[in-house]
C-alpha cells in the first residue's frame, strides 16, 4: 500500500479554524498516513534535516498542508524546503531520492475566488503563483499533481465568514484531497506509471543481479531491441549481459513522454526516454560518452497482487 506523508506547514496549527480541521480528517480517514506537524516540531524553526529527509524517502505521495499568505507558503514551510530540498538529496548528480514521487500542494485561501484574475486587483491565477513551487517539483524528478485549494477559508468573528461555513468547506477541501490521493494511489495506470519510473530507476545502475527485472516478466516476454530480438527469461538475461557489458553503471534514462492506453485486460505503455550514458573502451561503443533518444514500447498486465508483468518490450533508437 502507498504510504502517503503530509507536511503540516502553518506556523500555529492550533489558531487555525481550517487547516486544524483539515489534518484532523487525514489522519483520522485516511490509510497508512503520516502527519508532520512543523510548528509543533520546530518551534525554533530549526529543522532537523535527517529526518525529515527520512520521513520522505519512506513515503510514495507527499502533501503540502498550508495556508496562502501573501501569495506563497508561510515562512515555516518555507525554511523547511530551503533545509531539507538539499543537494545531492532533491537533485544534483545524486540527488534522486525523490524521484518518481507524487506531490499535492493542499493550501487555504482567505480571498475569493475571482479575485485571482488578470483583470481583478491579484492579478495572477493561483496555478501562476504557484510555480515556484511546481518548478521545485519538476527539478526533484517527483510527479506534480494539480493542486488542491479552496477559497474563502478565513473567519474573522463578527466580520469576516461565518464559522460554521469555513468549516463545512475546510471538509469538503480535505474529502476532495483525499480523492485525489486516492486517485493516484490505487488506479491500475497510476500503478503501471510507478512501475515504469522505477524500473528505470533500477536499470540506470546496472546491477549485477538481473532477478529484480526478471521477476516482472511474463515467463514468454518477448524483448526486441536494437541487438536483435530476445525471448523468455534467458533471452533478457542474453540482453543484459550485453547492456553490462557496453554502459557504465549510473546512466541516466530520462522518460520525456509517458502514455498508458488500455487494450483489453492488458496495457500498452509507450515512452520516449533520453539515455545518456558513458561506455566501456573494449564495448562497440568504444568509450564514448553517448546520449541517444529512443521510443519504447511495453505491453504489460496487472496480476491480482497489482505486480506488473511485462510481457512485450520493444525499443526503436531515433538518433
Amino acid at each position: 500500500m502507498s504510504k502517503t506523508l503530509v507536511i503540516s506547514g502553518h506556523p500555529n496549527l492550533a489558531e487555525s479554524y481550517t487547516n486544524t480541521l483539515i489534518i484532523d480528517t487525514l489522519e483520522t480517514q485516511m490509510e497508512d498516513v503520516s502527519i508532520r506537524r512543523l510548528d509543533t516540531l520546530y518551534p525554533d524553526y530549526k529543522i532537523d534535516v535527517e529526518a525529515e529527509q527520512a520521513a520522505l524517502i519512506e513515503a510514495d505521495v507527499i502533501v503540502l498542508q498550508f495556508p496562502f499568505y501573501w501569495y506563497s507558503a508561510p515562512a515555516l514551510l518555507k525554511k523547511w524546503l530551503d533545509d531539507v530540498m538539499t543537494f545531492n538529496f532533491a537533485y544534483g548528480p545524486e540527488g534522486n531520492k525523490l524521484k518518481g514521487k507524487d506531490l499535492f500542494l493542499s493550501f487555504t485561501i482567505g480571498g475569493p475566488k475571482e479575485s485571482y484574475d488578470p483583470l481583478s486587483y491579484n492579478h495572477f491565477t493561483i496555478e501562476q503563483l504557484m510555480f515556484p513551487l511546481q518548478q521545485t517539483a519538476y527539478l526533484a524528478g517527483m510527479n506534480y499533481r494539480p493542486p488542491v485549494y479552496t477559497h474563502g477559508m478565513v473567519y474573522i468573528p463578527n466580520v469576516y465568514n461565518k464559522l460554521e461555513d469555513v468549516q463545512a468547506r475546510a471538509k469538503q477541501h480535505a474529502s476532495r484531497l483525499m480523492d485525489e490521493v486516492r486517485k493516484v494511489t490505487h488506479s491500475d495506470e497510476e500503478l503501471v506509471r510507478k512501475f515504469v519510473t522505477n524500473w528505470f530507476q533500477q536499470l540506470d545502475t546496472l546491477p549485477t543481479q538481473e532477478s529484480m527485472f526478471t521477476q516482472s516478466l511474463s515467463s514468454d516476454v518477448v524483448f526486441n531491441m536494437p541487438e536483435g530480438q530476445f525471448v523468455g527469461h534467458a533471452g533478457f538475461k542474453d540482453w543484459y549481459a550485453i547492456a553490462r557489458s557496453t554502459f557504465k553503471p549510473n546512466c541516466s534514462q530520462g522518460i520525456e513522454q509517458l502514455e498508458i492506453k488500455p487494450i483489453g485486460s492488458q496495457y500498452q505503455v509507450s515512452l520516449h526516454v533520453r539515455l545518456k550514458a558513458d561506455t566501456f573502451p573494449d564495448s562497440s561503443m568504444k568509450g564514448e560518452s553517448i546520449e541517444l533518444v529512443v521510443n519504447e514500447t511495453w505491453l504489460v498486465s496487472l496480476d491480482d497482487t497489482n505486480n506488473v508483468k511485462i510481457h512485450e518490450y520493444e525499443v526503436v533508437a531515433l538518433s
